[in-house]
């Protein structure tokens, strides 16, 4: 299958899909699109199993789709720069500390946890599956999914406050989840793939401080960069080029320079959403730039979200792994409430926090594309299986059951803060 006609292929079955949920479900395009996807899977394995030879012509096409690289090395870096681009940074930098605590070590303690639940449980029901793999799918299923948390955060009349860091905190341990998932699959597969440890702590946590770090150093450079030269023109085309420039160019060289490309995106949609847009664009230019990255948006997360529901086809898996994918989603909600309640407890002498912050950053913490993705990228190995069906099953819970009743606690939220 060609490029064009694979792109032709997935923006047709967004486009159909995505009046199927506003003609009849009418839910948020995150959730719409991801059950309707899930549906059409279904459906098509119902056929299947009647007689209708529908399923291998699916699974063809799909195997077709590299999911990983797709959203890795494409998607994400649009998603994270349009999600910082309109993200309310006045608000953020109120609450910077915060954001990066919860972004930071949230993100690593939950790893931890999620780890050492799965690795006592695959052991206590006879399952082999070895410490260092429980911390991948403890780093790749952690951090929450700014993609999916923002489309919500959209509808969810939650105070600007809570808003904020949510939003901050989701796209900043998204960048950070992928480091330690990095860094993380280093110690367990190294470059060849193999289950053995070949980086130490100390190499490990220099790995770890040069995507970081070195992802939201060259971001600011990038960010600034474009700043300079919006700021000596006024012409919005070029302009939005410049920052498609950004995120394309800039993308692909973080990847040469071994620096998180997500950390990346995010500073630098943050320093043009702000500085740039404040003080180097005129009013059309600011008015073409948000109309252009919110079609740019609104397009990739309805690719993204199809494909997620339509992964369905193509995952099969054993009963002990639908068991432990059962098991999973609880372990993830449990360690994403400690992982939250921990730090807020520590901060809170400093920094206050509105009434059920814990319960809408955890409940409202949903995983996506990103946590599958990450489990697809994994070579082969014994257990692959087992962490692509926990994977998929959190993921699954968490956008629709999660993303379902994350309204409502929303708009409880809301009336309290009113009344005070």
């Amino acid at each position: 299958m060609t490029f064009f006609n694979l792109f032709a292929m997935l923006i047709t079955t967004a486009a159909l899909f995505g009046f199927l949920n506003q003609k009849f479900l009418k839910l948020p395009a995150t959730i719409g699109m991801t059950l309707v996807g899930l549906l059409f899977s279904l459906a098509l394995i119902v056929l299947d199993r009647v007689g209708f030879n529908l399923v291998p012509l699916a699974e063809s096409i799909l195997k077709g789709i590299d999911f990983d690289s797709l959203l890795l090395q494409g998607m994400l870096s649009f998603l994270l720069f349009a999600g910082a681009l309109n993200l309310n940074t006045t608000a953020l930098m109120q609450q910077r500390t915060p954001v990066l605590i919860l972004a930071v070590v949230g993100t690593l303690l939950s790893t931890f946890l999620v780890a050492g639940c799965i690795y006592g449980i695959t052991s206590a029901l006879g399952i082999a599956l070895p410490f260092a793999v429980a911390l991948v799918f403890g780093a790749l299923i952690s951090p929450t999914d700014p993609i999916a948390v923002l489309d919500l955060l959209k509808r969810a009349k939650v105070p600007i406050r809570l808003e904020s860091l949510i939003a901050g905190e989701s796209l900043f341990n998204d960048g950070v989840g992928v480091v330690v998932f990095i860094v993380v699959s280093s110690v367990a597969f190294g470059a060849s793939g193999h289950s053995e440890a070949t980086l130490g702590l100390w190499d490990a946590a220099l790995l770890f401080a040069r995507e970081a770090l070195g992802g939201a150093i060259y971001g600011g450079i990038l960010g600034y960069a474009a700043h300079i030269l919006m700021r000596s023109i006024d012409d919005y085309a070029t302009e939005i080029m410049l920052t498609l420039a950004v995120v394309t160019g800039g993308y692909a060289l973080a990847q040469y320079l071994h620096v998180s490309g997500p950390i990346a995106m995010v500073v630098a949609g943050l320093m043009v959403g702000q500085q740039t847009r404040q003080y180097a664009m005129s009013a059309t230019t600011r008015h073409h730039l948000d109309a252009f990255w919110e079609t740019i948006d609104h397009i990739l997360n309805a690719i993204l979200f199809v494909l997620i529901g339509l992964e369905a086809i193509v995952l099969k898996f054993p009963p002990q792994a639908i068991l432990m994918a059962a098991l999973a989603i609880p372990i993830v909600l449990l360690s994403r409430w400690i992982s939250v309640v921990l730090p807020i407890q520590i901060m809170h002498s400093r920094y206050s926090f509105i009434p059920y912050t814990v319960r809408m950053l955890t409940w409202g913490g949903l995983r996506g594309g990103i946590s599958i993705a990450l489990a697809l990228s994994l070579p082969a190995f014994e257990q692959r299986d087992l962490i692509l069906a926990m994977t998929y099953g959190v993921v699954i819970f968490s956008i629709l059951v999660q993303g379902l009743t994350v309204g409502p606690l929303a708009e409880k939220i809301a009336r309290v803060e009113n009344k005070n």
